[in-house]
This record gives structure tokens, sequence and C-alpha cells, in this order.
């Protein structure tokens, strides 16, 4: 399962748009997010056209409590 992320928490603080507007530290955060995500999926789209398929993996139940 990808994860794409950032460089700090992902999130903006503010009440009101104006207020989030003055969070640069949230905004560059999201704006690094949006950056990550997009070269994430145009990896993943480069791998499929090269033929590189997802992994399956085998899924195994267990009794773990005895």
């Amino acid at each position: 399962m990808p994860i794409v992320t950032s460089n700090y928490w992902n999130e903006v603080h503010g009440h009101t748009p104006s207020d989030v507007e003055q969070d640069r530290e949230g905004l560059d955060t999201m704006y690094a997010l949006g950056k990550n995500m997009a070269w994430m999926l145009k990896c993943i789209e480069a791998g499929k056209k090269a033929g590189i398929e997802v992994p399956q993996n085998k899924k195994r139940t267990t009794n773990f409590i005895r």
C-alpha cells in the first residue's frame, strides 16, 4: 500500500480561509504533499506501462489467540 508523505503533519490551521492563508508552514506542507502524490501517481502509471504488476499476496488466516 503506497503512502504519500510530506515534510510535517498534513494539516493547516485557521477558522476561516483567510486564517489558513496565513499558515505558511501548513500551506507549504500541503504543497509538498500534493507534489509527492502527483509524483507517486506518475510512478505507478509508468510502472504499469512498463509491465510491472501489482504484487498479489496470499492471505493466511490464523487463530492467534489460543
